[in-house]
């Protein structure tokens, strides 16, 4: 008789560094919430939440390797929970909240969702490659291309935007038309960060 496959037990699998890995999610997600809401209300007080919530999953982003390190204890979900994790606080939320901030053009939604898809091939590739790029001692020693939380770098450039004033019609570079449908130069930063992230010339010492 062939034996049964063991049940794999969710909450028994995870370890302390998950729960700071769903913390990154968490906050991420709030960020998105807190988009929405400004979006209906025009409350500023929930854009500030917003973009004070990506900060907090990039500690939390942090946090979680450490404790693993420390510990000595990893969960076997614990570098796909990682990639999902990022996605939500480093891809999509940092998206949202060029397009809440005024980037709702037909070009500038474009640009937008190819910034994400980058954000996702490149953590799929790492999670690929990570054994490749690993050394003697099984740590990775650099990354291709940009990691994914570089995006915080936007989201602090979209801050002073806000803290300025310079956000809807008021965006820096202004509008132009092209072929038709709406673009704001600004969103170029958005294009750059995502070529450099799957960029495979790139190569970033990891700490």
């Amino acid at each position: 008789m062939t034996e049964k496959p063991k049940r794999f037990s969710m909450l028994r699998e995870f370890r302390l560094a998950d729960l700071f890995t769903l913390a990154n999610a968490a906050f991420g997600t709030v960020s998105l919430f807190m988009c929405l809401a400004f979006l209906e209300s025009h409350n500023s007080s929930f854009i500030w939440v917003a973009i004070a919530c990506l900060p907090i999953s990039f500690v939390a982003d942090g946090i979680d390797g450490w404790v693993a390190r420390k510990r000595q204890a990893w969960s076997r979900i614990g570098a796909d929970l990682d990639s999902l994790a990022d996605v939500i606080s480093f891809g999509v939320a940092p998206a949202v909240l060029a397009f809440t901030l005024g980037m709702r053009g037909g070009w500038d939604i474009v640009v937008l969702v190819y910034f994400v898809l980058c954000g996702i091939s490149r953590l799929a590739r790492y999670n690929v490659t990570a054994e490749e790029l690993s050394g003697e001692d099984g740590k990775v020693k650099y990354f291709e291309g940009t990691p994914i939380p570089s995006s915080l770098i936007l989201v602090i450039i979209l801050a002073i935007a806000v803290w300025t004033g310079a956000i809807g019609t008021d965006l820096w570079f202004g509008e132009f038309a092209f072929l038709g449908p709406k673009f704001h130069p600004l969103v170029l930063m958005f294009a750059v960060s995502g070529s450099a992230m799957v960029s495979s010339s790139l190569r970033i010492p990891k700490p």
